[in-house]
């Protein structure tokens, strides 16, 4: 029988490093948690956080991003700016190309789906 699987910003979170060779300033420390993957092993869902930091993105899959808490600055490639707070809620597409930055602790819960 298929059950409902919750999604909270309380659970524990495993480290996640950020490639060195990524990171464009700061020091962030990346935490993930998958919480669900599908049968297919393309759609992913779970918890992410990060303290603060700037590091290159480049997005193979499309995300939707709800962010729990905190601040971020989304740039792309071709120069637009986004910053995102908490309550909001947004999809990066794949393809996109750019950098994240966090403004001390953020939070999100994502859902990722990625096209094989």
């Amino acid at each position: 029988m298929k059950t409902l699987q919750r999604i909270t910003p309380s659970c524990r979170m495993p480290n996640s490093p950020i490639k060195p060779e990524r990171v464009l300033s700061g020091d962030p420390k990346e935490l993930l948690l998958n919480l669900f993957t599908n049968r297919d092993n393309n759609f992913h869902c779970g918890v992410w956080s990060s303290d603060s930091g700037q590091w290159r993105v480049q997005y193979t899959e499309d995300e939707f991003c709800y962010i729990v808490k905190g601040r971020a600055i989304i740039r792309s490639d071709g120069g637009a700016v986004e910053e995102v707070t908490a309550g909001q809620a947004f999809v990066i597409p794949a393809g996109f190309s750019g950098s994240w930055e966090t403004v001390g602790q953020v939070q999100k819960f994502y859902a990722v789906y990625e096209a094989h």
